[in-house]
């Protein structure tokens, strides 16, 4: 019996050395060792790097392969030199590929030689292209649904403009569903919970309102309601929510809504903790 309830499995990416963390890669592979070896291991997803780090992370992996997922810094050029040398590695299993489009100004084009160039490596691995959110962003899914690959959306970053509204998010998560590709966040989604800041004033995404908001338009909620769920503060309701889930509701929304990318484990850990959503293990 997994103590892990089924909504959150997998959920938790390991981005530990991307910012605003920044671990250096000698603590972030034995930390992440230490979190698949806990009693929340199942809260945990793959090992995030860059295809920069992959043969020091290889290195850091030791005999005992480790689940990695890689974000491409080149641009589709640079997917088939990072799957291959992944491959080659035995300290490594490379479970995903995460590339970002980088002509704004012909993102359709832009996502196409990507498709092109992951169609001629990948195997079974999940390819997860960041279309963005301006210019032709949608155009762009199409042709990312139309390969059968997934989407990444970026939820924050060290900078206001980089946190997208919860009309926008709400956008993104419906035009997913409408086109069926899958999709994973990244940035600035640490914790459960809708919030500002402290530090730095920003708007913060919370993982249980995306969550939510995934199974609000599945179930046919309207483009406001989604971003009404997206914008909720509301800790006691929106968890009351989460627990109401049926099993065939929790494995719907996980099946379009992979996980996201955190460079901590204890926040997402420690809030779903503190809305009584997990048990303090």
């Amino acid at each position: 019996m997994s103590t892990v309830p089924a909504l959150y499995r997998h959920l938790v990416d390991d981005a530990a050395m991307f910012p605003p963390g920044e671990l250096p890669l000698t603590e972030a592979v034995p930390a992440h060792r230490a979190h698949r070896a806990a009693p929340y291991a199942e809260l945990v997803g793959a090992f995030v790097c860059t295809d920069e780090d992959l043969p020091r992370v290889a290195e850091a992996a030791g005999d005992e392969p480790l689940r990695v997922t890689v974000v491409i810094t080149g641009g589709a050029g640079g997917i088939e030199p990072a799957v291959r040398w992944a491959e080659r590695s035995p300290s490594l299993e490379l479970v995903g590929v995460e590339v970002r489009l980088r002509d704004e100004g012909d993102l359709a084009r832009n996502a196409m030689r990507v498709v092109r160039a992951a169609e001629d490596c990948i195997d079974d691995q999940t390819v997860y292209v960041e279309t963005g959110l301006d210019g032709a962003w949608e155009q762009a899914l199409g042709t990312v649904a139309e390969a059968g690959y997934a989407a990444k959306l970026r939820t924050g970053g060290l900078d206001a403009y980089l946190f997208p509204s919860a009309d926008q998010v709400a956008s993104f998560i419906t035009r997913c569903l409408d086109v069926e590709v899958p999709f994973k966040c990244t940035a600035g989604l640490h914790n459960a919970l809708r919030h500002t800041s402290a530090d730095t004033g920003f708007e913060h995404h919370g993982f249980l309102n995306v969550l939510l908001a995934t199974r609000a338009s599945l179930d046919g909620a309207s483009l406001g309601e989604v971003a009404a769920v997206l914008a909720s503060r509301d800790g006691t309701a929106l968890a009351s929510q989460a627990r109401a889930l049926s099993e065939l509701q929790v494995e719907g929304t996980r099946r379009w809504f992979h996980s996201f990318g955190s460079c901590s484990i204890s926040e997402p850990l420690d809030d779903l903790i503190a809305l009584n959503l997990m048990e303090e293990l």
